[in-house]
């Protein structure tokens, strides 16, 4: 009975060995990229804090009223070379999706319109400014959200979401590692 115990706990001891070795860290320095979220191999994670703002109302092309709305992420990079933006560092990377769907993301989406999305940009540590735009169809919704990358530095940051057209604005303000 002895030996039978013996090498049950071997065995044991070997398989959580083994799932130890497979979870554990990848091995990745400071200078290495970094990529956003969690990984046990490769790049290492980036130091990163989230941004969301209230929905920026608008009237959009002829008389639709819409409603875009930002989230995203601030960090320190750079960032791998897989990533939508490579190679970015101590910046800001945005989701930009407009309208809503009452009944889930494949349900028509409302207030939703073509418009030019524009985010303004204050690093109030840095005294840097700026702004950044792009035409979003009304396709980009929360299933397929369109990104937008803000190139502020670090420090914290000002953030105002608003459109080309007459619209009510969203502001924000996040630290960028």
């Amino acid at each position: 009975m002895t030996i039978t115990r013996k090498m049950a706990t071997a065995a044991v001891a070997g398989l959580v060995g083994a799932a130890m070795a497979a979870v554990a860290p990848g091995v990745a320095g400071a200078t290495d990229s970094c990529q956003l979220g969690w990984s046990n191999v490769g790049p290492r994670s980036c130091a990163m804090n989230e941004i969301r703002t209230a929905p920026a109302w608008t009237l959009g092309n002829g008389v639709c009223v819409g409603m875009l709305s930002a989230a995203g992420v601030a960090y320190d990079g750079p960032l791998a070379h897989y990533h939508a933006f490579p190679g970015t560092a101590h910046s800001i990377e945005l989701r930009i999706t407009q309208g809503f769907s009452p009944l889930g993301n494949f349900a028509p989406t409302l207030l939703a319109c073509d418009v030019t999305a524009i985010v303004d940009w204050h690093n109030l540590d840095t005294g840097r400014s700026g702004s950044v735009s792009h035409f979003i169809p009304a396709g980009y919704t929360s299933y397929r959200p369109f990104h937008l990358h803000v190139d502020s530095g670090p420090g914290r940051v000002a953030l105002t979401l608003r459109t080309d057209r007459p619209s009510v604005p969203a502001t924000a303000e996040v630290f960028v590692p």
